[in-house]
């Protein structure tokens, strides 16, 4: 390379796959537009003028949903960084980081959890006097601040250890999980030993305060900062508590080699009764006011108290995007795949999102940027406030390092206390267009909608070795609970004065508009869905086709959408490292999903625009029970209490049970000419029989805890049968 000559941070890959993609998808188009055309020539053949309207309307939607999907995945790109490139022009000047770790309960995200978290950010590959780590708990716990005091001196140890044998992942559980009988290392294995003993004293010690509930009196007596919970009342009601537990101003916050360790700070936010508090977008717009007079880091992270580092390179990563002389000053946010280290073989909860994290993120990239996921993003300061991009702002990065802020610790902790009170955001733009965009669900997608409707862009990031690893739903009520309030959340997206459908046209390309549209859609796809999982096969009670024959012309386009989705999607599933099996759990968990969680998001949607019900936000567990966790790792599908979802999706099983059991009792006594007249049909519910086997386990074959109660079978059976009835009574 010449002197003098620019060489760029990252590269841009463009998907080689990509003609296969496109003609996939005019293919499918073609396809379903000739659906159309049926049926608008054939209305009331067979079933009945509404039946046929109603089939219909699903087919128009199916095909135009199909559009925007499949247009998403035209322009997939992947990204590149050079960190040896970035080291070569800026080591010594690279820029101050803050990282955001939030936890909002001690019970669902227990401590030790929570602190393997913030552990494994101290000990990135960074200059550490550049470092900030922030824990933002929401519940004000006294344990979890006890467990992250026994963390900071823990970190003295630990950090050292990362550093002299550059260990990966650098979580201490997730490490010690390793095995290492070949290491081969004399010297490593007897450190090793030692720092594991301090571990798993430092777990032990944390595990007997959080059973117990509370620190003891001479715990307590300790630490100054305990002092601050004399304001507590609950988890509601209590003033804001800031530590600053270490920090490169004063002597003692050094490892045991005499190095500087990273700043770490606890805040738990105040709460009033009669404040709301916004949820995690309170939190984070909390820290970032709070960090902004602490540390004040050029760029910020902010990661789930489940999610840590499983890569110390991935910061510097991060930053080739951010700091690449051409390109980077237009780029807001850079987006991590999520990743999660509990997922089984074959993904039975289709938890891992591959397709969303590996293919539709890239895609999004290839059209601005990927959406906001709320963890596992490194974000630009300046984009979260109320800077809007312009093509004049370039950040000098060799001269630009963050404001040297000098005043003493104690002075810092009051004074940030009234950055993180109630009363601070009134009359501001806090959460309305400043910081993270509160009133909804999913606050990060929206943010990030927000950030790009003003001009910047993202970038998708994701490294060989993943950047961070988390803990997946490892139950199906857990799965479904989670999608209901992501796409109750994302419709709401629809709703706002951000939509994608109509208010940031002209403000971001469309092909971003159609990544979003992708996901604020997932509730109203229930109801085409539904449609056809109940409609056909009711009619084959009657024997009454609703599809062309097979020796039809009009057979072809039905026969090719329906095998040219499902051969694409395990195309792309495949492409991504998945499996067979894993592909078909993903088919059906996302029945499921549609079936149920977008419908009960719709309702719940529909319910709040009339004003009958309240924005709500249920944090995921991230511990389960031994048998729970047994059966998850054999893929036995965790069903457990009743619920109104597994009533719905029982009775869908079962109503295309008897409706199948119908046809092939009728195909016995009368022939296979029955099948060969409705055999598109007869397929379709055949496949949904099929795809339902783990619910009939459920409900009649297993006798284990994870089994579908006796109260779902009684009523789902009931229901089935009723509407199975009734329809035959009225036709």
């Amino acid at each position: 390379m010449a002197s003098g000559e620019y060489s760029p941070l990252f590269e841009t890959k463009r998907d080689k796959a990509r003609v296969i993609r496109r003609l996939s998808a005019i293919s499918l188009f073609v396809s379903h537009c000739l659906i159309w055309v049926y049926r608008l020539n054939h209305i009331s053949e067979n079933g009945g003028r509404w039946v046929w309207f109603g089939l219909l309307a699903s087919e128009l939607w199916f095909g135009l949903y199909c559009v925007i999907t499949q247009a998403l995945r035209w322009n997939i790109v992947f990204r590149q960084p050079f960190p040896d490139r970035l080291s070569q022009r800026y080591e010594g000047r690279l820029p101050k980081v803050d990282i955001f770790v939030c936890t909002a309960d001690p019970e669902i995200e227990p401590p030790t959890m929570v602190i393997n978290t913030v552990l494994s950010m101290m000990a990135y590959d960074y200059p550490t006097e550049n470092l900030s780590v922030y824990l933002s708990d929401d519940a004000a716990s006294e344990v979890t601040f006890y467990a992250m005091l026994e963390a900071s001196d823990f970190a003295k140890h630990w950090l050292p250890f990362c550093k002299r044998f550059k260990v990966e992942p650098r979580s201490p559980a997730a490490y010690f999980r390793q095995d290492y009988s070949l290491a081969g290392d004399a010297n490593l294995l007897m450190q090793l030993a030692h720092v594991k003993k301090l571990y798993e004293n430092m777990e032990k010690r944390i595990e007997n305060v959080a059973k117990l509930g509370r620190v003891t009196e001479e715990i307590r007596s300790n630490h100054k900062g305990f002092s601050q919970w004399k304001s507590y009342s609950s988890r509601q009601d209590h003033d804001a508590i800031i530590q600053i537990l270490l920090d490169k101003k004063d002597p003692k916050s050094k490892d045991v080699d005499g190095s500087v360790l990273p700043t770490l700070i606890y805040l738990a936010r105040e709460k009033r009764p009669q404040y709301h508090h916004n949820f995690k977008a309170g939190a984070m717009n909390s820290l970032i006011r709070v960090s902004s007079k602490i540390s004040n880091g050029d760029i910020i992270l902010n990661v789930d108290c489940d999610m840590y580092s499983n890569n110390s390179q991935s910061l510097r990563g991060a930053l080739c995007f951010f700091m690449d002389e051409e390109k980077g000053h237009e780029i807001a946010y850079v987006q991590c795949p999520q990743d999660f280290e509990n997922v089984t073989k074959n993904d039975l909860y289709g938890s891992a999102l591959s397709v969303i994290f590996l293919v539709e993120l890239p895609s999004a990239d290839g059209y601005g940027g990927p959406l906001y996921c709320g963890s596992g993003c490194f974000h630009r300061r300046e984009s979260l406030s109320v800077r809007k991009f312009s093509d004049q702002y370039k950040k000098n990065w060799k001269t630009e390092n963050g404001q040297v802020i000098e005043t003493s610790l104690d002075e810092l902790e009051e004074k940030s206390k009234a950055l993180a009170s109630c009363v601070y955001e009134e009359n501001t733009l806090w959460g309305k267009g400043m910081g993270l965009e509160y009133g909804c669900a999913v606050e990060d997608v929206i943010t990030g909608l927000s950030i790009q409707c003003q001009g910047w862009k993202s970038v998708c990031y994701n490294p060989p070795r993943k950047a961070f690893l988390g803990v997946a739903p490892s139950t199906l009520p857990q799965t479904l609970v989670q999608f209901k309030r992501w796409s109750e959340g994302d419709c709401q997206i629809l709703l706002s004065k951000y939509s994608p459908a109509w208010c940031a046209r002209g403000r971001i390309s469309i092909g971003l508009r159609m990544a979003y549209l992708t996901y604020c859609l997932w509730p109203p796809c229930s109801l085409p869905t539904l449609y056809y999982s109940i409609i056909p096969s009711l009619y084959l009670l009657k024997g009454i086709s609703l599809f062309p024959q097979m020796s039809s012309p009009w057979f072809i386009p039905f026969a090719y959408v329906t095998l040219g989705e499902s051969i694409y999607s395990l195309y792309e599933f495949l492409w991504i490292g998945g499996t067979i099996k894993g592909w078909w759990n993903d088919q059906r968990i996302w029945l499921y999903k549609k079936s149920s969680s977008f419908l009960f998001a719709l309702i719940d949607i529909m319910l709040k625009q009339i004003g009958l019900s309240d924005l709500s936000f249920k944090i995921t567990p991230k511990v389960v029970e031994e048998e729970v966790s047994q059966r998850f790792e054999k893929e036995v599908m965790e069903f457990g209490d009743s619920s109104p979802m597994f009533t719905l999706l029982a009775t869908l099983a079962m109503l295309n049970l008897f409706c199948f059991l119908v046809v092939l009792k009728d195909a016995i006594l009368s022939g296979l000419g029955v099948i060969q007249t409705m055999i598109f049909q007869v397929l379709l519910c055949g496949c949904y029989v099929l795809i339902n086997w783990p619910l009939y386990e459920g409900l009649f074959l297993r006798k284990d805890k994870g089994r579908l109660p006796s109260s779902v079978a009684v009523k789902s059976i009931a229901l089935a049968l009723s509407v199975c009835v009734l329809f035959i009574a009225l036709h």
